[in-house]
């Protein structure tokens, strides 16, 4: 009789978890059949790497930042300006010496600063996941762009970049899941994210791509012909142009990225740096099974689900979307940000409270192996 208490337990057990399977409302469904394929392609072989990012960084600002997500340099005061998950966007006055570097809280948007860029007058206009777009004068007034498109209100305002003529380009990750379950939508499979401009002179919102896997960073182009626009959810860059006889059109810029893509920076030096908040391994496999990805979103519901993320960090992308360097590092995740400065790679994250530097002439990147053809 004892013997077949164990059997019973785990049929309980196995009956109530299949029991809690149905009744539960969040549903994953299939990636299309182009998707999946897209997906199935390896990821791609960089001919240069530095898997030791931790190896001979600093940090910046440390104790002093709260998740510093994105970073915005401005060349005409010196200042790094991030948001945080406090809701404050700080000015981060950098040296030499990391110790010496001094972070200063600046305004307070009361959400959650994400994406941030200068203005051409002194502001800083910057993308709250749940505010919405935001410009903050240089004496620090907050007013409101816009919050909604074609009648539906962001749900998670994420990166934004400056065009010529002054217009936002900027995304809305996704318009069913706010940041706090920004996870859901990643495990959902279906395309709730969009990408969209802002016309000041006009206050005009306008939807420029739709159905996007997670939109996220967004660059203007070297040549300001296009926009550059992650979708982390299908480890990929598209450019959208906004110039020129194929103003309007979209084309694939870079795709099969060996990491999650999240913020895009363009360092004025032929090179686009890319933030990787982790290797994808784990995505690839669970874009191709939809009960997988339920079963994983209901254990981060009702249990939490294990860290799973790692080798986060960023990939240098030239002018013609090919990727000749990737910094990364095992113990990284949740890298959201990478901006070059000088010989400094700086990086955001989600979860830390410095921004990390590394100086790339002292710890430069070497040839892999098998390098890409």
């Amino acid at each position: 009789m004892a013997s077949i208490v164990p059997y019973a337990i785990a049929a309980t057990a196995i009956l109530a978890a299949a029991l809690l399977y149905r009744l539960e409302t969040f549903e994953a469904v299939a990636l299309p059949e182009h998707e999946l394929a897209r997906m199935a392609a390896p990821p791609l072989v960089v001919p240069n790497r530095n898997d030791k990012l931790l190896r001979g960084s600093e940090r910046i600002g440390e104790g002093k930042l709260v998740g510093p997500e994105d970073i915005a340099y401005d060349p005409k005061t010196g200042l790094i300006y991030t948001g945080g998950d406090d809701g404050w966007i700080s000015k981060v006055a950098f040296k030499d010496s990391a110790a010496e570097s001094v972070a200063e809280k600046w305004v307070n948007t009361g959400g959650r600063p994400l994406g941030i860029v200068h203005g051409a007058h002194g502001e800083v206009v910057v993308a709250d996941a749940y505010k919405g777009l935001l410009n903050i004068s240089k004496d620090g007034v907050i007013q409101l762009l816009t919050d909604e498109a074609e009648g539906l209100k962001f749900k998670l305002t994420d990166a934004v970049d400056i065009g010529p003529d002054g217009t936002l380009y900027f995304t809305d990750a996704s318009s069913k899941y706010s940041i706090e379950h920004a996870f859901l939508d990643m495990m959902d499979g279906r395309p709730h994210g969009r990408f969209l401009s802002y016309d000041p002179s006009t206050k005009q919102t306008t939807v420029l791509l739709k159905d996007l896997y997670f939109a996220n960073g967004v660059a203007l182009s070297h040549d300001q012909t296009f926009v550059i626009v992650c979708e982390t959810a299908m480890l990929r860059c598209k450019k959208y142009y906004i110039q020129g006889p194929q103003a309007g059109s979209v084309e694939m810029f870079v795709e099969n990225l060996p990491g999650l893509p999240d913020n895009i920076r363009y360092d004025g030096h032929g090179l686009y740096w890319i933030a990787l908040g982790a290797d994808p391994g784990l995505l690839r496999m669970l874009q191709k099974y939809p009960w997988i990805r339920k079963t994983i979103a209901m254990l981060d519901k009702y249990v939490g689900r294990p860290k799973t993320e790692k080798n986060g960090g960023s990939v240098a992308v030239d002018l013609e979307g090919k990727v000749v360097a990737h910094y990364y590092d095992a113990e990284v995740s949740y890298v959201t940000s990478c901006n070059k400065i000088a010989q400094y790679l700086y990086c955001g994250s989600l979860i830390s409270s410095y921004i990390t530097r590394l100086d790339l002439t002292r710890y430069p990147t070497t040839a892999t192996a098998t390098p890409s053809t």
